[in-house]
């Protein structure tokens, strides 16, 4: 079974012009850095003293969010049936399975399993009870699953290139990481089978590839906080993100993600100072974070601060052209200029960064149908709308059979 995990941080920044006339565009970049090992996220006293400066609970209404136990907690009925069926399969075999095995198949979408289906992060329960969920809550399902069955997991960062998407006027950036199911280990007995299982949805020749460090379970729940965070505020419901991007940073506190998580919701709700302070904290943490940077760069801007703009600007500007909406802009302002021919070039270099989003094929084809090629035209539309969502399926279909009844 293969599992994807977004990750999710927030931005506030944009993309740059030349340096007196910069555009800003409002932007909330969801992107999980994971962090690092147990033994870093123990803050230094000054550290502490820094981390406990972040947070200003007189400015939001304090609001209950899920505890810790009940993020990995399993619906009691759930866990029995999930046991039995463990039983019975031992049952049905002349040996007995290996735990982590078996539960590698038990959560295999292809064997009817688990699927990952939505962008809202979900407890364990919660997904087990609806058999479906994003990257955060098929990882967090995977570790209740594993504890029941006293399974020993580990979790990976994997460093592998972001994978971006946009919702409303957020861009949103998907991170990755996965899981091996361990054998376990028994004191009295010594195993003579059994391996470590990958559980990913990239290829297990092409994860090898990339670069991973370790994630504990401490920080994996941070990051889950840091996921629902933002989720609450792109819906501008800025207490509960608060509350639960606070429980994140306290639970991981060199977390950079979450604390530029905290800075947003700061800048959202008005208080410059107290984001600009979060954001020279997060720099403290990882000095060339890219998503610190933009935001940090966007308060600057905005206050005058041009001197100091700029030098941020140098970094930044090597970094926009890896974001495949900074072509996909271009290519919607070229169109609608009706410049079909550069729009056509900047849709197709969307296309070369991010294979993956529909409305980049969408563009083609609207481009391509506008310079008369209808034949690639309806390509691109039917390559849209293998990729859309049900959303956007419906539209795409409708448009492509008045495409072919033109």
């Amino acid at each position: 079974m293969f599992t994807r995990h977004s990750k999710k941080t927030a931005v506030d920044a944009c993309y740059y012009h030349d340096y007196l006339s910069f555009k800003w565009i409002k932007l909330l970049l969801v992107t999980l850095l994971f962090g690092m090992s147990a033994c870093q996220s123990t803050p230094s006293p000054n550290q502490a003293f820094k981390i406990a400066n972040l947070f200003h609970d007189e400015l939001f209404t304090p609001i209950d969010t899920v505890e810790v136990d009940d993020i990995y907690r399993l619906p009691e009925p759930f866990v029995a049936q999930f046991r039995r069926q463990f039983q019975a399969d031992n049952m049905l075999r002349s040996q007995s399975i290996i735990a982590n095995e078996w539960l590698a198949q038990y959560i295999g979408a292809q064997d009817g399993g688990f699927e990952y289906r939505d962008n809202v992060t979900h407890t364990a329960s919660e997904t087990a009870l609806n058999r479906q969920g994003n990257c955060m809550s098929l990882v967090v399902l995977s570790a209740a699953l594993a504890d029941v069955l006293n399974v020993p997991v580990e979790f990976y960062d994997i460093d592998i290139e972001p994978v971006w998407d946009r919702r409303g006027g957020f861009y949103l950036v998907n991170g990755h990481v996965n899981l091996s199911l361990l054998p376990a280990k028994d004191s009295h007995t010594v195993l003579f089978r059994g391996t470590d299982i990958l559980v990913d949805f990239l290829p297990e020749r092409s994860v090898r590839a990339y670069h991973k460090k370790t994630v504990n379970k401490r920080q994996l729940t941070a990051m889950f906080y840091n996921n629902i965070a933002a989720e609450a505020l792109v819906d501008a419901d800025y207490d509960t993100a608060y509350s639960l991007v606070k429980k994140s940073i306290l639970l991981d506190p060199q977390y950079v993600a979450a604390i530029n998580t905290i800075a947003v919701i700061y800048r959202h709700k008005g208080y410059e100072a107290e984001a600009e302070y979060a954001y020279r904290l997060a720099l403290q943490v990882d000095s060339q974070d890219l998503t610190t940077l933009y935001n940090l760069a966007l308060i600057l801007g905005e206050q005058g601060r041009l001197q100091e703009w700029a030098e941020i600007h140098k970094v930044l500007e090597l970094a926009r052209i890896n974001n495949p909406f900074y072509y996909y802009d271009m290519a919607q302002q070229a169109y609608f200029d009706k410049q079909y021919q550069d729009a056509l070039v900047w849709y197709k270099r969307a296309v070369e960064k991010a294979d993956y989003r529909h409305e980049f094929y969408f563009g083609l084809s609207r481009a391509y149908w506008a310079t008369g090629e209808a034949g690639l035209a309806e390509k691109n539309l039917k390559r849209a709308m293998a990729l859309s969502d049900t959303l956007h399926k419906q539209g795409y279909q409708m448009k492509l059979q008045a495409m072919m009844q033109h």
